[in-house]
């Protein structure tokens, strides 16, 4: 029989704030994480038409106050020698472990316990800084720490040498993608016995004038809302107008089930699907039907063994941009809405009935922190299990006036949270480059 893996422990460094409370408390309250460039010391931003970022909120008080403060989390030296995701991974990674309890007591439960963390991009003004460096006062003043302070996988290698884990020892960097594939990949490894726990998650701290300054050129941010930041991400409105860049992190505990339940940890609820795909379409755009993510649901739940009218929650990755909001929903409808053909053999069970509308519940969390890049899916993962946790839908904030579009029918949960059981969600995410992934969850543990 195929192994099952469980989640155990949760983690949260967000706009909205530090610590998997914090960040839940506000999303649920429609509060926005979002403010402006303007005025934060560098100039460089002055020149960029987007105003707006989802930063971590930061001050002496630290997680006490759901604010950041490295010294709670980082041993002396380690700012230096470590990234500003790293940190945030770092971060995350200690919540999960506190909160599933678990810390790896002997050699063996070490050798059995790996990571799987990702990031998008990582800390990018690490990069600059060493290339003006070396531009201006030559290679004696490049930092011997530059390298480390760039990789992308510093993270997974500072969890595991902080906490002596000699399990799998795996990265993932699949842009916007993420953190799903971390936390889905992390549940492979556990399924087929190379661990029996795993870390999982994203962290991101690209937020510089350099990579907004990029994004902004792709034409890939908002720009309409620079005088009212916390309007500025608006998934599936109708004057959405690009996507605002947050940073942070997210993690899980991942744990096959027997060894979760003979220890006597609490347990969240199970991954029972993980669904993967790739668009082949362009390298920034989905296409208009949404097929690539349609088809990694597809497979997500096809694996947990369920119909479509059995998932009572999406948390969708819409992110705020005109294109990728609507092939997201064009792919939500032709999976569970009645009337909606999908023009192929199903590989669902067989006899389903379909969902009318108004039972499909989708929102996106995005309206509260921005788009967190490589930990978005992480970080909506959380969210998608205190949903499960809590039977309350997250609220789609800034959601004033519905698009347009007649195919925009479900409920989006618009502004205020919603209680609703959810016993099977779906959390999804898309990246650059056509990359997509699904995870299915499931609130009840069946023995």
């Amino acid at each position: 029989m195929a192994r099952r893996v469980v989640i155990t422990g949760l983690g949260l460094v967000t706009p909205l704030g530090v610590g998997v409370n914090h960040s839940w408390t506000r999303l649920l309250a429609g509060e926005s994480g979002l403010v402006t460039t303007i005025n934060r010391g560098d100039n460089r931003f002055d020149s960029i038409p987007n105003k707006v970022a989802g930063f971590v909120p930061e001050g002496p008080e630290g997680i006490a106050k759901g604010l950041w403060n490295s010294s709670e989390w980082l041993e002396r030296g380690d700012e230096r020698r470590m990234g500003r995701y790293t940190q945030f991974a770092m971060s995350a990674a200690r919540q999960a472990l506190e909160d599933a309890d678990f810390m790896a007591p002997t050699e063996q439960d070490k050798l059995r316990t790996g990571i799987c963390f990702g990031t998008g991009i990582g800390n990018i003004e690490d990069t600059y800084d060493s290339v003006i460096s070396f531009e201006k006062n030559g290679y004696r003043k490049v930092s011997p720490l530059m390298v480390p302070r760039m990789l992308l996988n510093m993270a997974v290698g500072f969890i595991s040498m902080k906490y002596g884990f000699k399990g799998p020892n795996h990265s993932v960097t699949t842009a916007c993608t993420t953190g799903v594939h971390s936390i889905g990949d992390a549940s492979r490894f556990i399924k087929f016995g190379d661990a029996d726990i795993m870390v999982a998650g994203g962290a991101e701290a690209c937020i510089s004038p350099y990579s907004l300054a990029g994004f902004a050129r792709a034409k890939s941010l908002s720009t309409s809302f620079n005088d009212n930041p916390i309007a500025a991400s608006r998934p599936f409105d109708k004057d959405r107008n690009g996507f605002v860049m947050g940073e942070g992190a997210g993690a899980v505990i991942l744990e096959e089930l027997n060894h979760a339940l003979d220890r006597g940890a609490k347990i969240y609820g199970e991954v029972v699907g993980y669904g993967l795909s790739g668009d082949a379409h362009h390298i920034t755009a989905p296409p208009p039907d949404g097929d690539g993510i349609f088809r990694s649901m597809k497979s997500a739940i096809a694996q947990a063994g369920i119909p479509p009218e059995a998932v009572d929650y999406i948390n969708a990755h819409a992110t705020s941009t005109p294109l990728g909001d609507a092939a997201e929903n064009q792919a939500i409808r032709r999976l569970l809405l009645k009337g909606v053909e999908s023009g192929e053999s199903s590989i669902l069970q067989t006899g389903h009935q379909k969902l009318a509308a108004s039972e499909v519940n989708v929102s996106s969390t995005k309206g509260a922190t921005g788009h967190l890049l490589g930990a978005a899916g992480a970080i909506e993962t959380v969210f998608t299990i205190l949903a499960m946790r809590d039977g309350v839908l997250p609220p789609t904030i800034n959601l004033d006036q519905l698009d347009e579009s007649p195919d925009f029918d479900c409920n989006y949960v618009p502004n205020v949270a919603q209680k609703h059981e959810v016993a099977y969600a779906l959390s999804n995410s898309s990246g650059f480059g056509g990359t997509n992934a699904t995870l299915c969850v499931a609130r009840d543990v069946l023995l």
